[in-house]
């Protein structure tokens, strides 16, 4: 155990010091919380986030579930100090670290990286999540306004883990992202836009019974990912429905319906969208939707016959709908999105 300590704390004598060993156990776990929180903010410290980055990387990657992590840092923080002092600089460390913990998940950590930088690692986030963090905070932050100093500004940057980086190479793009953000006028977002959520959300549409729905399907406008999202819901309560061991021709029969209404639905108000922002491939895009509905209708019609087997429906829904539609043809219209949320900030300081 390099650099490493254990002690095993023991009672051989029947129980009679378990008073104490349970005070000296406190004990412990209160000396270990002071040497991993940074003792200004209360946030913690960079060590505390060197000991957790490799674990936390290893069960993303054995759960497939996203990683990201968000940097970010006081405009102009010198200024402070030197305009109203050093005390009020440290209240304003204070309240922002104070603000930032109301706006992120208890699930998320929050370190001082070192002087008026900061990260959060958030768990189970892409990066569309982690920018939609990122934003909120810059907002936040903009509106409220500290004590003795009044109003400050953060630059954030955002990078997702991707492939089989090792944490340093993560870091570097992460700084990279708000060099960015400070160089381009500050107070603003910047995000690296690849990762993990991409690549798993390529490589297969779902499980055997259920489909799975991953963040990389987001295209980045709130009504096509909120309608996809109820598409995956909807594919799910089919295929519970249809399961052999509990079938039933009219619980089947009403999960197709809501969830051939709602595929309607849904294309008619994607195309719509695509078309307000002059889709080079809307009429293909049309066609596209105009098969799938077909091949709904007709697996209305084998249930009528009595023919519609679990295996059909789940060959539809993950292959046809998922794999081959949603995340080939819909990726293909992302981009369209990208440039709103590249559009620039408030005025900064």
């Amino acid at each position: 155990m390099s650099h490493r300590t254990l002690l095993i704390l023991d009672d051989p004598g029947g129980g009679e010091h378990h008073g104490e060993l349970d005070a000296l156990r406190a004990r412990i776990g209160d000396l270990e919380q002071l040497a991993a929180t940074d003792h200004l903010t209360g946030a913690w410290n960079r060590a505390h986030l060197d000991r957790v980055i490799e674990p936390e990387l290893a069960r993303s990657l054995a759960n497939r579930q996203p990683l990201s992590l968000i940097m970010f840092d006081i405009d102009h923080f010198k200024n402070i100090n030197d305009t109203f002092g050093h005390a009020v600089g440290d209240t304003v460390l204070r309240e922002l670290v104070q603000l930032v913990h109301s706006r992120i998940r208890a699930s998320d950590l929050l370190f001082r990286w070192g002087g008026e930088e900061f990260v959060v690692l958030l768990s189970s986030a892409g990066y569309r999540r982690a920018e939609s963090v990122a934003e909120s905070l810059r907002q936040a932050v903009a509106s409220h306004t500290f004590e003795g100093a009044g109003v400050v500004t953060v630059s954030l940057g955002v990078a997702e883990h991707d492939g089989d980086e090792d944490a340093a190479t993560w870091f570097r793009r992460l700084d990279a992202a708000l060099y960015e953000g400070k160089q381009s006028g500050r107070n603003r977002v910047v995000v690296a836009r690849r990762g993990n959520s991409d690549i798993w959300a390529t490589e297969g549409g779902g499980s055997v019974l259920h489909l799975i729905w991953l963040e990389g399907y987001e295209c980045g406008d709130p009504t096509i990912d909120a309608e996809h999202r109820e598409l995956f819901l909807l594919a799910n309560k089919l295929i519970d429905a249809a399961l052999p061991a509990q079938v039933k021709p009219v619980e089947v029969r009403a999960a197709l319906g809501e969830f051939l209404a709602h595929m309607q639905r849904h294309f008619s108000d994607e195309e719509a969208i695509l078309a307000q922002l002059h889709y080079d491939n809307l009429a293909e895009h049309r066609r596209a939707h105009a098969g799938l509905i077909r091949r709904a209708l007709a697996m209305v019609a084998q249930l009528d016959a009595g023919e519609l087997s679990l295996g059909t429906i789940v060959e539809f829904l993950a292959q046809d709908v998922v794999a081959r539609h949603l995340a080939v043809m819909d990726r293909a219209f992302f981009p369209l999105f990208r440039k709103a949320s590249t559009a620039p900030a408030a005025t900064p300081l």
